[in-house]
């Protein structure tokens, strides 16, 4: 029997990177740059093929980046390398990431006539000012534009990701954005909380630092997400995203339940067979490493041996995913999700029960009125969740 499988693209290029981003990504990037690397990662994906029919993909995350700052032909060229290479499900959940800036209807038609089925729109705030402080390209009405356009394209799957604590931003106009995203029914909204970054032009800028709401006024909405967006019928479940029933996105379940899952491209990140690896950063030496990879593979018959050589050569912070390891990971990540953690799950997984092994952590925080623990789940509450970072360390083993 097959197992089941993920995989992510990384799309480094974009029309402008904001001034928050430390996300491995480049602006003004040659279409002769953005040519090679998108064969390189076709490539990186053909180089599986030794390993690849013991898998059947589930999902696929195409993100970034700016992925729609592609031109679509290349997005597909990519699609029909993983088909050529993996068996993908017949139900699979494909997501693209779009920036409202460079949203266009020619792409979007594209995007679904090649089984894109998911569209993730970055609008983070209706405040055009606030864009601006930002650094985004769009304003809010380009947002709505390309919003309808997906809708006529025949998405009928839309997350729209916003973010709160941002410079100059109050109570008033962070709900005012909930309010006007919920206008348009996506059947999924990511809420995020700016968090600073060393080394983003956000962090060396004095002035907008200063406008940065405090940490009281951070929490206030931080609340309200959960009870404006649960008015309208989105439930979280998980810290920060919100579905319509039947919408949670399932490429994200797979990282926080401890599915296998392979990134292609510059600085991806991967878990499968056992280990956890980032793949090398600079675009250049990547590039280069794929297209030798590319004549190797035509020349060369051990496949498997050449998929080995190069995934050694490429791969970097190689962690080798031993039980306790993966049983501290299937907890940080599981007790994300508002659901918990299932004993069941647990004890098919690694073969122990969760409380012999994490037995008095539990009991600890149940009794202080931060976890709960009924049935076959294990699960932080509302108020564990606001500590989560204190709560989720003492989930380390010795």
């Amino acid at each position: 029997m097959k197992k089941d499988l993920s995989l992510y693209i990384h799309i480094p290029f974009c029309v402008h990177k904001c001034k928050y981003c430390d996300f491995l990504s480049f602006d003004n990037e040659s279409y002769g740059t953005m040519l090679r690397y998108v064969d390189s990662v076709c490539q990186e994906i053909k180089l599986y093929t030794p390993v690849a029919d013991k898998y059947i993909v589930r999902t696929i995350y195409i993100g970034g980046g700016t992925p729609s700052i592609l031109d679509e032909t290349l997005i597909t060229n990519i699609l029909a390398f993983i088909r050529k290479t993996f068996e993908v499900d017949r139900f699979v959940e494909i997501t693209i990431e779009a920036n409202p800036g460079t949203v266009k209807y020619h792409k979007l038609l594209a995007y679904r006539s090649i089984g894109i089925n998911r569209l993730s729109i970055g609008l983070q705030t209706a405040d055009d000012e606030l864009l601006k402080k930002l650094g985004r390209i769009h304003n809010f009405d380009q947002f709505v534009a390309g919003y309808n356009s997906a809708r006529r394209a025949g998405f009928k799957n839309i997350n729209v990701d916003i973010m709160s604590g941002l410079p100059g931003q109050d109570v008033h106009s962070y709900v005012d954005t909930l309010t006007r995203v919920m206008e348009f029914e996506p059947e999924h909204i990511s809420a995020y909380s700016l968090t600073v970054e060393e080394g983003t032009p956000l962090a060396e800028d004095t002035a907008l630092l200063n406008m940065i709401p405090n940490e009281d006024t951070d929490r206030q909405m931080y609340a309200l997400t959960k009870k404006v967006l649960a008015a309208h019928d989105y439930v979280r479940y998980e810290f920060s995203n919100y579905a319509k029933d039947g919408y949670e996105c399932r490429h994200n379940k797979v990282y926080w339940t401890g599915g296998e899952y392979i990134g292609f491209g510059i600085g991806a990140s991967s878990f499968f067979k056992g280990q956890r690896f980032t793949n090398i950063r600079d675009i250049n030496e990547y590039i280069t490493l794929m297209e030798e990879t590319a004549e190797q593979f035509v020349k060369r018959q051990d496949k498997l041996k050449l998929y080995d050589e190069v995934t050694e050569r490429m791969r970097t912070d190689v962690v080798t995913m031993y039980i306790d390891r993966r049983m501290e990971e299937y907890m940080f990540l599981g007790l994300r999700m508002t659901k918990g953690v299932s004993r069941k799950e647990f004890e098919r997984i690694f073969n122990k029960d969760i409380y012999d092994v994490y037995g008095e952590v539990i009991n600890k925080y149940v009794d202080e009125g931060f976890m709960i623990s009924d049935g076959d789940s294990v699960r932080l509450n509302d108020r564990g969740i606001d500590v989560s970072n204190i709560i989720l360390s003492d989930f380390l083993l010795d």
